[in-house]
């Protein structure tokens, strides 16, 4: 297992991070509840087989499972008796969590009612990572900004992050936090597979430019890219995608990058899943992969791709595959940039 830099700070994470959206109760009535489905007991189980594979990195939200997850890690962690330094927490506000108009969204109120109930939940007096789940259309940005700054300068939180922006609306949230002194994002958690590279486009550019940490949220597209779909594995109805079909993807795309996957699999004596989570732990600016599980066999699939070292020939098989068409002015930019690229300077003679 290797440890990245968190963002710009001096922290370090484990380049898989644990997910707890399957932990509480299964519900058909509910996108979290369709997902959901894991007891206490196989809680504890999950987070300290994944300790003891080295991950320290643990991500939920207060919305999945309507705050069980939360409950269900907090008392895992206290079960399993992990130190509270040696676990980086991660969670997020900004979902629906009651019937009253300011249950929800990245107000203040919400913020600050929110933070409280997770700790309660979670057991801890810190959050080491809060992250705004979505983007907030009412509420101003300095305002959810100086709350988080708020939580900061108290100690309940120690950094903040944000997850499903667009690239301005995150340079501009950078922007106002230089600008006024706020503790700034130092993460962006988004949705990244061989299956959907949008995210190449501006976000990456944009973290690199500004040192910003990368959480991947669904790898595998949702199960789509888990081997058990496409070319070779027939759809047998199985699995998360039978019930909730998310995140959108381009099937034909998606069974073409199956293909190749299965190719490099079969070389390597792997399976498609752990293809998939090895070809993006091999970009530079990924710095960790959430992996989910309802059962220890899905855990040990995932946990296997920090073993999986592909080769230059594999990744370029699979990048060639799953090559996002250059967007304007994507496609402007290296074409007129190309004699400002770093090099020697020759004068004219």
């Amino acid at each position: 297992m290797r440890y990245n830099q968190l963002g710009n700070t001096g922290m370090f994470v484990s380049e898989l991070c644990l997910g707890t959206m399957t932990f509480g109760e299964a519900n058909p009535n509910s996108n979290w509840g369709a997902i959901a489905d894991v007891d206490q007991a196989t809680a504890d189980k999950i987070v300290e087989n994944s300790l003891a594979a080295g991950i320290n990195f643990i991500d939920t939200a207060d919305v999945y499972s309507f705050g069980n997850s939360e409950k269900l890690l907090g008392q895992a962690l206290k079960n399993v008796g992990v130190a509270r330094k040696d676990v980086v927490i991660a969670t997020k506000v900004y979902g629906v969590m009651g019937d009253k108009p300011n249950d929800r969204g990245a107000s203040r109120g919400h913020i600050m009612d929110s933070v409280q109930a997770s700790l309660e939940r979670l057991q801890t007096d810190h959050i080491d990572l809060y992250q705004i789940h979505a983007t907030d259309s009412v509420t101003p940005i300095d305002e959810t900004l100086r709350a988080l700054d708020d939580l900061v300068s108290r100690g309940l939180v120690r950094y903040v992050g944000v997850s499903n922006w667009q690239a301005w609306r995150i340079a501009k949230a950078l922007g106002i936090s230089e600008r006024r002194g706020f503790a700034r994002f130092e993460t962006v958690q988004a949705y990244y597979s061989i299956a959907g590279r949008d995210l190449e486009r501006e976000i990456v550019p944009l973290m690199a430019e500004e040192k910003l940490g990368l959480m991947v949220w669904s790898p595998l597209a949702g199960g789509l890219l888990s081997g058990k779909f496409g070319p070779g594995a027939p759809d047998k109805g199985e699995g998360r995608r039978a019930g909730f079909d998310f995140p959108p993807v381009d099937k034909d795309r998606a069974w073409a990058c199956v293909g190749a996957m299965r190719e490099v699999a079969e070389k390597h004596g792997a399976s498609v899943a752990t293809v998939a989570l090895a070809w993006i732990l091999a970009k530079p600016f990924v710095t960790s992969i959430i992996i989910g599980a309802k059962r220890l066999d899905q855990l040990d699939q995932n946990l296997a791709a920090v073993k999986l070292k592909l080769d230059a020939e594999d990744l370029a098989k699979l990048d060639e595959v799953s090559a996002i068409a250059v967007e304007y002015p994507g496609w402007m930019i290296p074409r007129q940039g190309a004699a400002r690229r770093p090099q020697p300077f020759e004068p004219m003679s």
